[in-house]
């Protein structure tokens, strides 16, 4: 039996539509924490690749 956890690679968040975000410079706007999101992904997968190795496949 395995008892380790998988380790998928990390997916991207979704993207916000062009009607997402309301223009009226909200504080949490849909635009600013998709952003944050997608730091965060992009440093999750560099830290998954570092430890996968990175593959044309994946």
């Amino acid at each position: 039996m395995n008892d380790q956890q998988p380790d998928p690679k990390p997916q991207p968040p979704v993207e916000p539509g062009p009607d997402d975000c309301c223009h009226s410079g909200c504080t949490w706007c849909v635009l600013d924490l998709y952003y944050e999101d997608l730091e965060r992904y992009r440093t999750a997968l560099a830290a998954w690749e570092k430890k996968w190795g990175r593959t044309p496949f994946n």
